[in-house]
């Protein structure tokens, strides 16, 4: 179906999702839950969704009928690289500016975001948690060391972003001397932890603005990135009795299995929740989705069950990377090549080759997992998706016009776009400044804007992630969406009811059923119209072999499919002289039902949404307008932000 919505139905559109995704901040707490497979509770059903509607279409409602949008990855001075590059920012100051309030930026300048998000985890590195601030004091313990008064004398000589470089280098190799590590158990590094905790503590505002208490584990052995951000549920009661998990031993490990380890004792001990969301696998050099073994052990039912538990999200897109798709695995999709890293590991002490992408990607990781489910009896990698944006600044600033870079070196300043962010001259891998993406915000289905709904809805998957503009999202699956359900004015009623949002799950096929999929997309009401919703499907077939396809469900202004089925470009618009675009092209709303044409009942599969923009200016065309300078040849100038839901998986009845 092609059910496509111009820009006169914009009133129309406005009105129906407003209603359905903006009402009062704090919503209904009847006591009822949905459930961690997407659908409602059995013993809720009746009162959620009584018989007989009442007159008013939002009586009576408890789904989530708005996304709140915001960042689980977040750096301030606290941690020790963002404080070497500069950052002056703490969490207080950074969840200050995510409430909507105007700051100074380390670089001196004010900013303020273009609207307040809903939630922010300040995510500090744990390892050498309280360190920089030290380092920056020049407290004597730090300075009696050799390396340690280098450093300090780097950074009071204005050479800060070399520093931090030193220091990430150091630590990823284990050369970082171990006279300044500061471990679990000294009072630095307690200290440190204690007023993280706090400052989420004081600025956190159930139904406003959610503040949640988190930490980034930092496994980086041989520059190459498994990272986890670790998000608690709990407030400060149940934090304070543990102390983050380490890398470096003794204290810490750098294996994944440990870190889940880690967090199954903190359950045990407190009666808290705590999820883990790794992030940039293109930076891990083909180790972040294994699928023979990780750290020399074969991959096991007991590792996938593990993997599966705790690591309930991804985070597939940020400023070092958009990770959904890459060329190379995906030559038939035309929107695979979207602001992508893929030059090295992480500090650029290998270079990457193509035999380590299948393992960095998540559409790949999706596929990967059908497989190893297949063998293992569990999916490691079914997980949800969110964006976020990795800034070490303090400052969640992701809009194209108004991106403060990832490090303070990289603050707006004409000489960033020419800037070298990475540079190893051992194995010629080189990233340009210009080259960090202004992306990305996660965006979460819940009932309400607090700290248990907005985790509780990370934890059964109804996420999706955002490149940076807020648009509203939705994507159900099940058996019996008819093409009329696409006229509905609040789709979320009929998804619901009859099916399982984003993140669920559709059992084995109903005799002569074929999944159909409710799909609704709103721009961004101060951002750029729609040029098309993708359905990207992944499954495995009978002789083991994975496969990949990405459908055009529906689009924009009227364009007919060619010979080959390919739905022509949507246009581009972008003055880039200017750093202006027109929504002359495009449209404001898309929504359809669509019916999967290749559906094999007995192949498991994915789904999953992605929504793409029509052209607009990248934060280089600001840039070059701002500062009237002369771009670099080959600098990214133009992008078609979008958004990927959490996936809806298939799975056959045994």
């Amino acid at each position: 179906m092609t059910g496509i919505h111009t820009s006169k139905s914009l009133l129309v559109a406005g009105i129906a999702f407003l209603g359905l995704t903006m009402p009062a901040v704090s919503q209904d707490g009847a006591g009822h839950s949905v459930g961690i497979s997407g659908t409602l509770k059995k013993d809720a059903i009746g009162d959620a969704f009584p018989k007989k509607r009442p007159y008013s279409p939002y009586a009576d409602r408890n789904f989530p009928t708005r996304p709140f949008f915001g960042d689980t990855h977040l750096h301030t001075s606290y941690s020790m690289d963002a404080g070497a590059f500069g950052a002056r920012l703490d969490p207080r100051a950074a969840y200050r500016f995510a409430r909507g309030e105007q700051v100074t930026a380390s670089s001196g300048q004010p900013v303020k975001l273009s609207r307040p998000l809903d939630f922010l985890v300040v995510a500090g590195h744990s390892d050498n948690m309280g360190f920089f601030p030290d380092l920056f004091a020049g407290k004597p313990a730090v300075l009696a060391d050799p390396v340690g008064r280098k450093w300090y004398n780097m950074i009071q000589s204005g050479k800060g972003d070399e520093t931090a470089i030193q220091i990430i280098i150091a630590f990823s190799h284990n050369k970082f001397p171990k006279d300044l590590m500061y471990f679990p158990g000294t009072k630095a590094y307690r200290n440190a932890w204690h007023e993280t905790i706090d400052a989420a503590e004081q600025y956190n505002d159930p139904g406003r603005f959610t503040a949640f208490i988190g930490y980034e584990w930092t496994s980086n052995t041989g520059g190459n990135n498994l990272h986890r951000n670790v998000i608690f549920r709990d407030g400060g009661d149940k934090a304070r009795q543990v102390v983050p998990f380490t890398v470096y031993p003794p204290y810490g490990s750098d294996n994944p299995v440990h870190l889940w380890k880690w967090m199954e004792a903190y359950e045990s001990k407190t009666g808290g929740q705590v999820l883990a969301i790794p992030h940039n696998g293109n930076l891990s050099n083909g180790l972040m989705f294994p699928e023979v073994a990780a750290f020399g052990k074969r991959l096991d039912r007991a590792y996938a069950e593990a993997r599966a538990k705790w690591e309930r999200l991804y985070e597939t897109t940020q400023t070092k990377g958009t990770g959904e798709a890459h060329p190379y695995l995906s030559p038939n999709d035309e929107f695979a090549g979207f602001e992508i890293w893929d030059k090295g590991n992480l500090d650029g002490s290998v270079a990457k080759t193509k035999a380590m992408l299948e393992f960095e990607y998540t559409r790949a990781a999706l596929k990967n997992g059908l497989k190893l489910a297949k063998s293992l009896g569990v999916n490691p990698y079914k997980f949800g998706l969110v964006g976020s944006s990795d800034a070490h600044t303090g400052l969640t600033a992701l809009e194209e016009e108004n991106f403060f870079g990832k490090t303070t070196p990289q603050e707006p300043s004409p000489k960033r776009m020419k800037a070298v962010f990475i540079n190893n001259l051992q194995t010629g891998v080189k990233v340009m400044d210009w080259e960090v993406g202004a992306s990305g915000y996660a965006a979460v289905w819940a009932t309400e804007n607090t700290r248990a709904a907005l985790w509780d809805a990370m934890h059964r998957k109804e996420t999706y992630a955002t490149t940076g503009p807020r648009m509203v999202v939705r994507f159900f699956g099940g058996w019996d969406f008819k093409p009329e359900d696409a006229n509905e004015r609040l789709p979320a009623f009929v998804g619901y009811t009859k099916g399982v949002p984003m993140g669920g799950d559709l059992g084995g096929a109903p005799d002569g059923k074929v999944p159909t999929f409710l799909v609704a997309a709103l721009k961004d009401p101060i951002g750029a119209n729609l040029d098309r919703y993708q359905i990207v499907k992944g499954w495995l077939d009978g002789d083991g072999k994975l496969h990949e396809k990405v459908y055009d469900v529906v689009w924009s202004d009227g364009r007919k499919r060619d010979a080959q089925g390919k739905i022509p470009a949507v246009g581009n618009t972008v003055d880039v002289a200017n750093a202006t675009w027109s929504n002359s092209i495009g449209t404001p709303e898309l929504i359809a039902v669509w019916k999967d044409p290749d559906f094999d009942p007995k192949q498991p599969a994915f789904y999953y949404g992605r929504v793409i923009e029509i052209p607009t200016p990248r934060w280089t065309a600001y840039d070059a307008k701002r500062f009237g300078i002369e771009p670099l040849p080959g600098t990214r100038m133009t992008l078609q932000e979008r958004a990927y839901t959490s996936p809806i998986w298939y799975t056959p009845q045994e």
